[in-house]
């Protein structure tokens, strides 16, 4: 059985970890607890395989596998309690962790079974971690709650990240990174742009050049298992790839060379971060004093703007997904578009379709720009890449393919000069001098459609029907999940 797991792809080992899922739904698991479980198990086995691996022999694989049911049903739980104590890698991946499998019938068909039937260091970097991968963005695409919330369209990634151009000794940071995605895009990026890379570049990459952090626990140990089961990552407390935090919390502690991010949307946070301005605080506020941040908001996504910009480098580059309101709302927003403007240079903003994120109707835009040297002045252009107008995708009957960012990504390399593309009317450039001085500094921009532009942009009409559409099906999906659930 081993052997022929060895020959087979990801896709045949993601179908396989999924049919054991049916299974265990009719004990009452869900999805994210599934792959959860999955997780633990994994850990354990692939440790029990190494010579030296960081679990201890008492509450390793051996422990437990040969056990009846019962026995081992009942040993599992306490190996989570026990490890679940741990610190470095062990804490993150086994904190808080239990026992969610009520048969022990069904824990041992998925240890005897599953797990144990295959010996996983034995597969290759590629099948394993894209075999988890796939499981990640299957549990995102299947389940109706918020899963899909963490898990960012793989096309879009990896045009991103081919456009910020991340290279060897560089250090990369997603600072909301969800299962990471955008951080293992990098890896498999540099790996393909530098085939001869050095030992040293080697190791960089293993365990220095990815740093991850999410805020939701559960989320945070699949990122750590995704990440290692790439390879990505070592056993010192300080060579781990993910750690569960609150990014905003606190001013970074070093700066990074390359952020690519997309932070949780939702426009109001319970905090308020601020510099120290006691003068315009109340008793009620909860406030976390950012020295370093320009404006007092409880907005997230203003927030997540203003730690991008701190963790960067001078000469740093970041491409950050952010929802429309950014762009055009005054107040906070306004003053952090004209101080994002002054102190970096701005220079392309792709606006995204709808239909491409698992929360319905979602308006979003990728934001590119470089911490800019201090003694430098607002000067250049902005390249906006209107994706959205005559666009239409769905996540099952026309999803996003690599090919439809092909045109966008030349245009990137190029920014606008010395291309072979035609002017058209997807994309124009704005003076970012012009944008500064202006009112509110939008960044909503628009412009009328050429006539004779082979490809018509969608009309007012078709926007707002494609809308309603969304958001029926938005409704559609949730009636049913409730079906599902009496």
């Amino acid at each position: 059985m081993g052997n022929d797991i060895v020959a087979a792809d990801s896709s045949v080992l993601v179908r396989r970890l999924w049919k054991y899922c049916n299974v265990l739904r009719d004990d009452g698991l869900s999805y994210p607890d599934y792959v959860e479980q999955l997780t633990y198990l994994l850990f354990l086995k692939m440790s029990e395989e190494q010579k030296n691996g960081p679990v201890p022999s008492e509450y390793g694989w051996s422990s437990f596998a040969h056990l009846s049911a019962s026995a081992m049903h009942r040993r599992y739980s306490e190996i989570l309690a026990t490890l679940g104590e741990s610190v470095g890698m062990l804490g993150l991946i086994f904190r808080n962790a239990r026992n969610k499998i009520q048969d022990p019938a069904k824990l041992r068909l998925l240890v005897a079974e599953l797990i144990g039937a295959m010996e996983w260091t034995g597969l290759s970097v590629d099948v394993k971690g894209d075999a988890y991968e796939g499981l990640l963005e299957k549990n995102a695409r299947d389940t109706k709650s918020g899963a899909g919330q963490y898990f960012t369209p793989r096309p879009l990634i990896e045009a991103i990240v081919e456009c910020v151009d991340p290279r060897p000794r560089e250090v990369v940071c997603d600072p909301a990174c969800g299962t990471a995605g955008f951080l293992l895009a990098a890896r498999e990026y540099i790996v393909k742009s530098n085939p001869k890379m050095s030992k040293a570049q080697m190791r960089h990459l293993q365990t220095k050049a990815l740093r991850g952090v999410e805020l939701v626990e559960e989320v945070a140990r699949l990122a750590a298992m995704n990440l290692l089961l790439h390879g990505v990552g070592g056993q010192r407390d300080d060579e781990l790839p993910v750690r569960r935090a609150d990014s905003l919390a606190e001013p970074p502690s070093d700066r990074v060379d390359v952020v690519l991010t997309n932070p949780p949307f939702g426009v109001k946070g319970s905090m308020i971060y601020t510099k120290d301005d006691k003068s315009r605080r109340t008793a009620d506020d909860l406030n976390v004093t950012r020295s370093d941040f320009w404006v007092r908001t409880a907005n997230k996504q203003l927030n997540f703007v203003q730690h991008v910009v701190s963790l960067l480098k001078p000469g740093g580059r970041a491409a950050v997904v952010l929802p429309d309101n950014v762009l055009y709302e005054d107040g906070a927003a306004a003053a952090i578009r004209r101080h994002l403007l002054r102190t970096c240079d701005v220079h392309t903003l792709l606006r995204l379709p709808t239909g491409l994120f698992y929360a319905q109707g979602v308006k979003a835009n990728i934001l590119f720009f470089d911490r800019r040297p201090p003694d430098q002045s607002v000067t250049g252009s902005l390249l906006v890449y209107d994706l959205r107008s005559d666009s239409r995708f769905s996540l099952k009957t026309k999803p996003l393919h690599r090919s439809d960012l092909d045109e966008f990504v030349q245009l990137y390399r190029s920014r606008g000069g010395n291309s072979d593309l035609r002017v058209s009317s997807r994309w124009r450039q704005f003076e970012r001098k012009t944008l500064s001085a202006s009112k509110d500094c939008r960044l909503d921009l628009t412009w009328p459609v050429d006539e004779d532009d082979s490809r018509p942009a969608m009309s007012r009409l078709d926007a707002i029907s494609q809308q309603i559409a969304a958001d029926l099906q938005n409704a559609l999906d949730h009636i049913v999940a409730a079906g599902g659930r009496t």
